[in-house]
């Protein structure tokens, strides 16, 4: 896949509801099978975005980040697998630990921490890249090189 590619769209908030709505909008563009990768640094809004998404899914269990379990699963209009590679020190352990076995398969996958196991992510991979400005605000780019561009009309 060539950057060309890429499809890009960048969204700012101002608050953790307007990120975890963002979560909530693209949650409505997935399909089972998808995986979406969270980066960004500690504090960025990575779970935030994923609790969003959940709400998107129809979850309404509290989603938390799976730092120490590295893989919750929730169930709503399709599973939704939140996966935390934070401790995960590369792919190699992710495949060990039956990582690759989850992404891709019937649920949608979120990923924080994913730069950890990049090349055991599929290309399909959305990416969502979150940098905290320095007035606090939060500059989402999402990058997708099959799901076009992410519209933010809800």
């Amino acid at each position: 896949m060539k950057p060309a590619d890429f499809r890009a769209d960048v969204f700012y908030t101002a608050s953790a509801d307007e990120t975890a709505g963002l979560g909530k909008m693209l949650a409505g563009t997935l399909k089972a099978g998808s995986v979406v990768a969270l980066s960004g640094g500690l504090g960025a809004g990575k779970t935030i975005f994923a609790k969003g998404m959940a709400k998107g899914l129809g979850i309404e269990e509290e989603v938390t980040s799976p730092t120490y379990t590295i893989v919750s699963t929730y169930e709503g209009r399709h599973i939704l697998n939140h996966i935390d590679a934070y401790r995960v020190p590369d792919e190699r352990d992710f495949y060990e630990t039956g990582g690759r076995d989850i992404i891709g398969e019937k649920g949608i996958s979120v990923i924080e921490w994913p730069e950890h196991i990049r090349s055991a992510l599929p290309s399909s991979t959305l990416w969502v890249v979150i940098t905290i400005l320095d007035d606090g605000r939060r500059r989402i780019q999402i990058e997708s090189p099959e799901h076009g561009r992410i519209q933010a009309s809800e």
